[in-house]
């Protein structure tokens, strides 16, 4: 897994580095079963202040962008504190990539499915075509 780390218009600490790629790194469980031997995770991240002059309200901007196989999966949060956008961030990563990997597991076991019902001869529809 390939982290690329940017700050615009802050500095990037060394805790904020840290804090960061410990956020994604707890994506990686997730992200390892679905990256192959051949395919590389990519993960751009960027921190930074929204505007010079606010001092208050939803001054800090955080993005994120996997790249897993071709697959993109992005997310980006606002908030008054880095660490809350930065965590804001992880769950809504967390979430997409659950989401789309129970729709490709569930795809493929209804696929399966319909595949062993016409070997059984209980359906005549042909499962690669959905046509009977």
């Amino acid at each position: 897994m390939k982290i690329n780390l940017l700050g615009k218009n802050i500095e990037l600490t060394d805790a904020l580095k840290d804090y960061a790629e410990k956020k994604v790194g707890d994506l990686e469980k997730f992200i390892s079963s679905m990256e192959t031997s051949d395919g590389e995770v990519v993960v751009s991240f960027e921190l930074g202040r929204s505007t010079e002059h606010h001092k208050s309200g939803s001054v800090f901007h955080s993005d994120c962008h996997i790249t897993i196989n071709g697959k993109d999966f992005y997310a980006e949060s606002d908030k008054e504190d880095l660490y809350q956008a930065i965590d804001e961030i992880k769950e809504n990563l967390y979430e997409d990539i659950r989401r789309y990997k129970e729709r490709r597991n569930t795809l493929f076991i209804r696929g399966a499915r319909s595949v062993k019902k016409m070997l059984k001869g209980l359906s005549k529809r042909n499962p690669f075509t959905s046509k009977y």
